[in-house]
């Protein structure tokens, strides 16, 4: 029943090869006492001269068996049948214990007028105890023990019972009792073998079982803290262990007293890449600069992406700064080289920016910002280019902050305004206009140039707010200007390019102007060269102001790529000549032909001429030769607030002769 049970749970095979083992490694010992025992029993037989050829041939009758047995279990191990073919090995080595069983049994019948309680009872002793010891020795598997030891107990039961004497006849109960005992033994031996032999399988079974998952669930960790920290993309570090890494570096670092370096790589292009040719010609694109970069930093350093064509090296150790360098003009170099994917090429061009600690920064988030500042003065200037952080790009960081952070205060409360700048006949001195200068005296930073606060309103979305606050200055000086003797004059207002395309210009300008109560006719929108040949952009706009009734002129004139058609179809009112051009027009043969050409231009399309940056009396006498009407520069006046320039006002006018009145007046937040 135990057998069938171990059958049905599919452990039997396991459990057979474990008892043949059990048989296979107590056989040797077995078959030993059994050759020392019928010895014993020879010897037993020849000292009370009972002996007899019958048991000479029942001796050598024992020693041949025993010695096939050895033999066979020999052979079946050579052959490997003991653990192919457990069970059938089973059958086999019981078969050769019942045939050694009934030579033990034979004894008995081989002794002449045997008496197991007289003068033989040494030898029923023996064979009791034979039979007693292979119950005891094999526990494994019970028809093995019981093929030997049945065969014994029956035949010394059936000679003691036949005797007929009362003495023999309990004994031969005893021994039939034994029999019982000794199979029930048995059987109960065998079911703890055979349970042993099942809890060790089943052990070792669930152990394997828990090796195998352990072993997943590392195999499976691994691919996890693979994607964890790797870029599913190039391959590379993520920005999650990129941070963890430059961390733990910075740790280690400021204990030893060594450097880390960060460099950082952004490619050019890119994005025109991924809207030219798709999102998958991009990312190809992308793997390839990480293999390029895997390729050339080749010291250990971590290589990361950190996002979108943001790549970093975390450079660590002895001499990591210098190392950095060597790294970011390797890279540079290799940059010049085309990348082949997708069966297409390019130069792909890369700006750098360096940074170390402890030389730039004190943590790893100074650290990253310090290589951001220099990545990104890489990137305003040639690009393709290596930039170091330098202190510099800190202080004007700062700067930038909290210019941007203050401007809108500034605004609403008028702490910045616009300055103005008048313009003169070249041949009257008579006032033909003002340009107005954004200034902004900063409590904290002191002066704060135009330039500056254009880009930061650009940044934190006020640059309608900015432009409404001159327009409104503006419109305040043109209705002073009557009462100062200064009657029908233009106030110009100049424009950004990029204004066009965030908000409506025209509709903030006609807002103001009808608050203040100014004619349209009273001011002019300035507008550099680049807007007008972004029809797209401004073209729409330009119309609206034209026709609202405002005067239109241009900046910066000769500087871009003005098309006459424009100049001509939205019926530009003034050309205004950039100062670069007036530099130096005393001794410059060039300039001078420069000047005039663009004068001869101007009058052939009837527009009004203006020269700016006139700093001397002598340009101002070349241009008046040259054809120039009206110009502003130091050699006039300087910008100046509204407060200061009435006063200015009061003092020109009465040094100059009243002549004629001027066309217009200009203001720029240039």
């Amino acid at each position: 029943m135990w057998l069938t049970r171990s059958v049905e749970s599919g452990t039997l095979p396991a459990v057979l090869q474990a008892q043949v083992a059990d048989i296979a490694a107590g056989h040797r010992s077995s078959l030993i006492l059994n050759l020392i025992t019928l010895t014993v029993c020879v010897i037993i037989l020849y000292g009370q001269a009972t002996i007899h050829w019958g048991n000479f041939a029942w001796y050598g009758t024992a020693v041949m068996v025993i010695a096939v047995r050895a033999y066979g279990i020999g052979a079946l191990a050579r052959r490997g049948i003991l653990t192919s073919r457990p069970n059938a090995s089973l059958k086999l080595l019981s078969s050769g214990a019942f045939v050694l069983g009934l030579v033990w049994a034979a004894l008995p019948w081989t002794i002449t007028n045997f008496e197991p309680l007289g003068q033989h009872a040494a030898v029923l002793m023996v064979m009791g105890g034979m039979a007693s010891a292979s119950v005891i020795k094999q526990i494994g598997y019970t028809p093995l023990a019981l093929s030997f030891s049945i065969p014994i107990l029956v035949s010394l039961m059936v000679n003691l019972m036949t005797y007929g004497r009362l003495n023999e006849m309990l004994v031969g109960i005893c021994l039939s009792l034994m029999v019982i005992v000794f199979i029930r033994r048995s059987l109960w031996a065998e079911r703890m073998f055979v349970g042993s032999q099942m809890a060790r399988h089943e052990a070792t079974a669930l152990a394997d079982s828990l090796t195998r998952a352990n072993s997943d669930i590392l195999r499976q960790n691994s691919r996890l803290e693979a994607l964890a920290n790797r870029d599913t993309l190039t391959g590379l570090a993520n920005r999650m262990f990129f941070h963890g890494r430059l961390a733990g570096d910075l740790a280690r670092a400021s204990v030893i007293g060594e450097q880390v370096a960060l460099v950082i790589f952004d490619v050019e292009r890119f994005q025109s890449i991924n809207d030219t040719l798709g999102h998958s010609a991009g990312d190809a694109l992308l793997r390839e600069i990480a293999a390029r970069l895997s390729s050339v930093i080749e010291d250990g350093s971590l290589i990361a992406r950190l996002g979108g064509d943001e790549f970093a090296v975390i450079v660590s150790g002895a001499a990591a700064l210098e190392r950095a360098r060597g790294h970011a003009a390797a890279v540079l170099e290799a940059s010049r080289q085309p990348i082949h994917w997708n069966q297409r090429q390019a130069v792909v061009g890369l700006s750098v920016g360096l940074a170390a600690y402890p030389d730039h920064a004190e943590n790893a988030e100074e650290l990253l910002a310090c290589a951001d500042m220099a990545l990104y003065d890489a990137k305003r200037g040639d690009r393709r280019q290596l930039r170091e952080f330098d202190p510099d790009l800190r202080r004007n960081a700062e700067r930038k902050r909290i210019i941007e952070q203050d401007l809108d205060r500034a605004i609403q409360s008028g702490a910045l305004g616009a300055w103005f700048q008048p313009q003169v006949d070249l041949s009257t001195r008579r006032i033909t206009g003002f340009e107005a200068l954004v200034r902004w005296q900063h409590p904290q930073l002191g002066f704060i140039s135009p330039p500056e606060i254009v880009n930061a309103a650009r940044a934190v979305h006020l640059s309608e707010q900015l432009t409404a606050r001159i327009a409104r200055d503006a419109c305040r000086l043109a209705r002073r200007l009557p009462e100062l003797g200064l009657t029908d004059v233009t106030v110009a207002l100049n424009v950004s390019p990029r204004e066009f395309a965030l908000y409506s210009v025209a509709d903030m300008l006609q807002r103001i102007t009808g608050e203040h109560e100014v004619a349209p006719a009273l001011l002019e929108v300035e507008i550099t060269e680049e807007a007008i040949l972004d029809p797209a952009l401004a073209d729409a706009q330009l119309k609206s102001l034209e026709e609202a009734g405002y005067k239109l002129a241009v900046d910066d004139f000769g500087m871009g790529h003005s098309s006459l058609a424009y100049l001509i179809g939205l019926k530009v009112d003034r050309l205004k000549i950039d100062r670069s051009f007036v530099k130096d027009v005393t001794r410059s043969e060039t300039n001078q032909k420069l000047i005039a050409a663009m004068v001869s231009l101007g009058q052939s399309l009837s527009l009004e001429i203006v020269v700016e940056g006139v700093e001397t009396p002598e340009d101002a006498a070349i241009l008046a030769r040259l054809g120039c009407s009206t110009a502003q520069g130091y050699l006039f006046a300087r910008p100046m607030p509204p407060s200061a320039l009435e006063t200015w006002i009061a003092d020109h006018q009465s040094t100059t002769p009243l002549k004629r009145k001027s066309k217009s007046q200009h203001l720029s937040v240039a």
